[in-house]
């Protein structure tokens, strides 16, 4: 991505150019049309258990008329399944789930996952999020994969909404797989077949004292993933780099992985990938960590958000 090739050497009819830059430094971010598939009114997108509403264009989408306290059916759970592909996050309004009712609802798709890098609930595959007023600073308003630095990240998690601050607090998701189909042509041919250093330390070397970091940091050693990684059900290609685990670029010179890293950490910042969601409280939310990068915005200040979530197993990466 050397900006000198996006200087002007001829004007728009092959004469002698000015050297005028044909763009600003942030070449990362470009504007023009972006390459979306958005998810159809079909029948493979009908359902019959429950009634969902779209909430964002490429993904996000609301789903009522379910009740989540209660065991699903296998058709309804191998239908709102099909609507968790389709849309990668689904939002259901007024649950009040209990973390009883939360795991329990998870774990209809797989295991639960620990994760002692985070405060547990009252489980140990809770985590809770506790933020604002005298508790910590927040540590997820940065665009991350959760546990991408394992080597089986988390398949999907849930997360139940305990108490909302008064304004802000907002949590954004942006959809990878659209993020891969926009790169050009000259990046994808080099990132197809790479693979990238994921590590738990850039995320949280921060906010941990130096004993508990040492003794996480044997516990987690660093993993590698590819760049590009293939959806297990869907197939699609999706980027799988992110500005809180990645370090590096195997096989690349230290500057050359930091600047393509850059130019695809920037990537989920595309307003045209994303889906921005206004909590309420008793709010639960099912996402796809494996097409998904998030975001939770830390807006709110002294005032508090409460949140707790489980994430459930998944596979390595390929």
């Amino acid at each position: 991505m050397d900006v000198t090739t996006l200087l002007d050497s001829g004007g728009p009819t092959g004469e002698v150019g000015t050297g005028r830059p044909r763009a600003t430094p942030a070449i990362d971010l470009l504007e023009g049309r972006r390459r979306l598939r958005l998810p159809g009114d079909g029948p493979e997108h009908c359902y019959s258990g429950f009634d969902v509403t779209p909430v964002g264009v490429v993904l996000g989408a609301e789903v009522t008329g379910i009740d989540l306290a209660q065991p699903l059916d296998l058709e309804t759970r191998l239908e709102l399944h099909r609507a968790l592909l389709n849309w990668k996050v689904l939002f259901f309004p007024e649950q009040h789930l209990s973390s009883v009712e939360q795991r329990a609802f998870a774990q209809q798709w797989g295991e639960l996952e620990t994760n002692p890098l985070l405060e547990a609930g009252e489980d140990p595959s809770v985590v809770r999020f506790a933020k604002g007023g005298d508790g910590p600073q927040s540590y997820e308003n940065i665009w991350h994969v959760d546990t991408s630095f394992r080597r089986a990240p988390a398949m999907g998690a849930v997360l139940r909404m305990i108490t909302t601050p008064p304004f802000g607090g907002d949590t954004m998701w942006a959809d990878m797989g659209a993020a891969y189909d926009n790169l050009s042509d000259e990046v994808r041919a080099r990132i197809d077949d790479a693979v990238a250093v994921h590590d738990m330390v850039p995320g949280f070397a921060r906010f941990l004292d130096a004993d508990k970091l040492q003794k996480l940091e044997d516990t987690f050693p660093p993993v590698t993933h590819p760049v590009v990684r293939i959806h297990p059900e869907t197939g699609r290609r999706t980027l799988f780099v992110n500005a809180a685990f990645t370090t590096r670029i195997v096989g690349m010179e230290q500057a050359e992985s930091d600047a393509l890293l850059r130019h695809l950490f920037a990537q989920a910042h595309v307003p045209e990938y994303q889906v921005r969601y206004r909590w309420t409280e008793g709010t639960v939310t099912f996402w796809d960590n494996r097409a998904t990068q998030h975001y939770a915005v830390g807006d709110y200040g002294s005032h508090v958000r409460v949140a707790e979530r489980v994430a459930i197993l998944g596979g390595k990466p390929y």
